[in-house]
């Protein structure tokens, strides 16, 4: 006897063989085709529908697709282990670890071995920078190059330089299509040809670190004109109500990093630009990390000659 069509049986049976990965709603779909192709013709058979009548597979995949979206809290009420990712598109997947234990379990940038679960790709934080920089050259027009908290000097003890330096720094050249004339023009106002970006990048973000993980992006990117958090995966839509709610207040915004496709990249919340920067702050920065002293010592060639060198950002 064949089994019953159900959305509530089918969808975890599907993310339970499919551990470890984060599957669309239209992927889930796919796979309940497939492998319950019983169940999903007498669901056709049964079907009512007049103006989209379920009479091909793709009329039927889009139908379950829907089912899918429409039952996910009621679905995710009855079994705590599905959880979805926010974003588009949004990924459905099965864990039983609490929103504290991802978190903890995430790999770091100190040789944590990386892991498979996100979009079926070897990330750890680290494995974050590099995409980054391409998304933010391509998609944002911003040279960013990575800096390293590690070579800092620690001159004010344990502690001292906690949450002061970003993991990214980035310059928007604004004067990259003006005329000859306007750049000559701009170099007596050079701070007004361009903008310099922060970047804090997180593996995951959920309840359990949104907060933390935002307050940090605030604390490290006070000196720039535009502050982003950036994450690969986000989890839960409390999690993207309260990101909300904080860049509201804080002005710090947010990058969904796609790692399998970066074009797919989203910017969720625009960051609020502040109109100068704090060449106060900058300074300590310089002082204490060599990284931030050279990603300055680029800008400051930028203000001079007008060029973006490509090779002055492989950091």
């Amino acid at each position: 006897m064949s089994k019953k069509f159900s959305i509530g049986k089918f969808l975890p049976e599907i993310l339970l063989e499919n551990i470890g990965t984060r599957l669309t709603a239209r992927e889930i779909a796919l796979r309940i085709v497939e492998k319950y192709p019983e169940a999903v013709e007498q669901k056709r058979l049964k079907s009512r529908a007049v103006v989209a009548p379920l009479d091909t597979q793709d009329a039927m995949v889009q139908q379950i697709v829907a089912e899918i979206g429409a039952r996910r809290k009621f679905l995710q009420r009855n079994d705590s282990r599905i959880k979805t990712t926010e974003g588009r598109p949004r990924k459905y997947f099965l864990s039983n670890l609490s929103e504290e234990e991802e978190v903890e379990t995430a790999p770091d940038l100190q040789g944590t071995p990386a892991q498979t679960d996100i979009q079926g790709f070897d990330l750890n934080e680290a494995s974050l920078y590099p995409l980054l920089k391409s998304f933010a050259q391509s998609e944002l027009s911003v040279y960013a190059m990575r800096i390293d908290e590690r070579r800092s000097s620690n001159s004010r003890g344990k502690g001292g330089n906690q949450w002061l330096f970003p993991d990214l720094v980035g310059m928007q050249d604004l004067s990259s299509t003006w005329h000859r004339e306007i750049v000559d023009c701009a170099k007596e106002y050079s701070d007004k040809k361009s903008k310099l970006w922060s970047f804090e990048v997180k593996l995951r973000l959920n309840s359990s670190n949104v907060r933390e993980s935002y307050f940090q992006a605030v604390s490290n990117s006070s000196w720039s004109n535009l502050g982003y958090l950036v994450a690969a995966e986000i989890q839960g839509e409390k999690t993207l109500d309260e990101l909300r709610m904080l860049s509201g207040l804080h002005g710090i915004r947010v990058i969904r990093l796609d790692s399998e496709n970066l074009s797919e990249s989203q910017i969720l919340l625009p960051a609020r630009e502040r109109a100068d920067v704090d060449w106060g702050s900058m300074n300590r920065l310089a002082l204490e990390n060599g990284d931030f002293l050279n990603f300055i010592g680029n800008v400051r060639r930028f203000y001079q000659t007008g060029d973006t060198r490509s090779a002055d950002w492989v950091a």
